[in-house]
């Protein structure tokens, strides 16, 4: 059976606690970047996004050169363990209502779940539906 592993987004982009939400910016103004991922010596502390970087550090007129991502990333709502097989983590993703879930293994960051991904995963794996015999 597949495992989360399988199907996840490995080695995500990540920052050390210690960067400056300067250097977050800089990722996060690309397009193709929804989030930056937040460790502190090796183990995963949160999530940045755009919306959190405006709030915490824009709109509350802090210096972006002298905060750092650990001051502001926020929790994730859920992570998921790589070893959980495929139908359950699509199953909770959907309870989440979660377009993307990062893989936590023993504390450490190891990637990121998407739903998108995981819904195509799972249909490459159903057998052909069968076709019924059609009479001339």
């Amino acid at each position: 059976m597949n495992r989360v592993r399988d199907a996840m987004i490995p080695e995500p982009q990540t920052l050390e606690a210690s960067a400056s939400a300067q250097e977050a910016g800089t990722h996060l103004v690309q397009p193709d970047v929804r989030a930056v991922y937040v460790c502190d010596q090796g183990r995963f502390a949160g999530v940045l996004t755009r919306k959190t970087l405006v709030a915490q550090v824009v709109a509350a007129g802090r210096d972006p050169r002298a905060t750092t991502v650990g001051e502001i990333a926020e929790p994730p709502n859920w992570t998921i363990d790589p070893e959980l097989p495929l139908d359950e983590a699509f199953r909770k993703l959907e309870e989440w209502d979660a377009e993307r879930v990062p893989v936590v293994d023993d504390g450490a960051l190891v990637g990121v779940l998407s739903r998108s991904v995981l819904r195509r995963r799972l249909a490459e794996d159903e057998p052909p539906a069968e076709l019924d015999a059609v009479e001339l």
